[in-house]
């Protein structure tokens, strides 16, 4: 008699072809999803496996629009990036395959959904915690969480001992010493001799971008036009180019745009490495945060920038779906309404460089900041407003109020009256 039926996020690979065919042996009907959200896959291939292991039902499903326009976007206007380097390209997937396994759990009367998510890392988080927020009676399988399943599969090899005994495919050469996570907007490879932080990462590792020293001898220039701070079109050598997203991973992949190697702080509580390749986001990234502090009021940047913060670590931790998460993505998507124009920049060696901007709603006033011009500004303003900035204690002394400041290019500038000093 079956337990019911449980929903399992499938990739294809050993690890979750080895727990369809396990939950299967644990009495459960399977229903297979798999999301194409950009990772060079063979979805054909993939289906045809699962069907072969036992799914009951095996969905194929395209969530690439939606990934670029309800994810990847809030994520650019957020500015989002983690501990100051990492643009997020794993975290922001995940809510977005969740979602749609859980609609499917739905839709199939599904009591369970299950994953191949380590017991140690964010993913089963981020999973889990959609998961609840979009179905709260759900229950969730989490094999690499389960005694019984981890103590008989220790490592890769108890996996491939398990799939030879029950007619599993398994891959004809070795896998590569690490895990990789890819998709549209970035892959990431982290474990296996990865774990050794002081090991330099092999040079074919890489398999979305080019090592900058390879790169192209001369600078792609590249124009992209955003409107409310989301990317609108974008033009490579005065060319307009099909889609958004694709043509600049393609352009920054050329020019080794988007490497890095860091060490982060898991949400669960460890420090872990991981390498990342973000050729289109890199660019995206440098390319609206000109634009914005190009258009947006200061003080308003501040606040948003403060947001753009707390949002990468929700993000970040899983919680995309949260109350809190919802309300920041609201503010931020407030802030941006004035973040219309366009962006040229080059892209050379893996680097990317701000050639100029132009905007309808520019803040900036050329004739008020210029050197060659007064314009509307009367400089010796600047002589209270600094006085004023001095009032507060600094270095544990103040000026009195006595103090009197002459306009400091004058060529006989000079304190006019005592300068007391106060001690604190």
């Amino acid at each position: 008699m079956s337990k019911g039926t449980v929903v399992l996020a499938y990739s294809g690979g050993l690890d979750t072809s080895c727990i369809l065919v396990w939950l299967k042996e644990e009495g459960y009907d399977v229903i297979t999803f798999l999301a194409n959200i950009g990772q060079e896959e063979d979805f054909d291939a993939a289906k045809k496996k699962a069907e072969s292991l036992g799914a009951k039902k095996v969905f194929i499903e395209d969530l690439r629009a939606e990934f670029v326009e309800e994810f990847i976007w809030p994520s650019v206007q957020a500015s989002a990036i983690y501990e100051d380097r990492y643009l997020l390209g794993t975290s922001v997937a995940r809510p977005c395959i969740a979602r749609r396994q859980i609609q499917i759990a739905r839709q199939e009367g599904a009591q369970y959904v299950s994953h191949g998510a380590t017991g140690k890392g964010n993913d089963q988080i981020r999973f889990e915690l959609t998961c609840y927020a979009l179905y709260p009676e759900v229950k969730i399988i989490a094999p690499w969480r389960i005694p019984e399943f981890y103590n008989r599969f220790v490592g890769r090899k108890d996996l491939m001992e398990y799939a030879k005994k029950h007619g599993i495919p398994v891959p004809v050469t070795p896998k590569a010493p690490w895990s990789m996570d890819a998709n549209l907007m970035h892959i990431s490879y982290e474990s296996g001799i990865l774990e050794n932080p002081k090991s330099h990462a092999p040079a074919d590792l890489y398999l979305m971008t080019k090592s900058p020293e390879d790169a192209p001898n001369s600078p792609d220039v590249l124009e992209i036009e955003f409107k409310k701070g989301v990317c609108l079109s974008v033009y490579i050598s005065s060319s307009h180019v099909v889609g958004l997203f694709s043509p600049l991973v393609q352009l920054g992949g050329r020019h080794g745009v988007g490497r890095i190697d860091i060490v982060e702080n898991r949400f669960i509580g460890m420090k872990s490495r991981g390498i990342y390749e973000t050729p289109g986001g890199t660019i995206l990234y440098h390319a609206h945060l000109d634009i914005e502090t190009f258009t947006l009021d200061r003080e308003v940047r501040r606040i948003k920038q403060g947001l753009g913060v707390k949002f990468a670590e929700m993000l970040y931790n899983g919680f995309w779906y949260s109350p809190e998460c919802e309300f920041v993505r609201h503010c931020i998507d407030k802030s941006q309404e004035s973040v219309d124009g366009k962006v040229q920049l080059s892209v050379f060696k893996g680097q990317v460089y701000i050639l100029g901007r132009e905007s309808p709603k520019s803040l900036y006033n050329e004739e008020l900041v210029s050197m060659d011009v007064q314009g509307d500004y009367d400089p010796c303003d600047a002589s209270g407003f600094i006085k004023i900035n001095a009032v507060r204690p600094i270095g544990g002394r103040r000026v009195s109020g006595s103090a009197r400041v002459l306009c400091s290019v004058h060529p006989n500038c000079k304190w006019t009256d005592s300068q007391q000093e106060t001690n604190l």
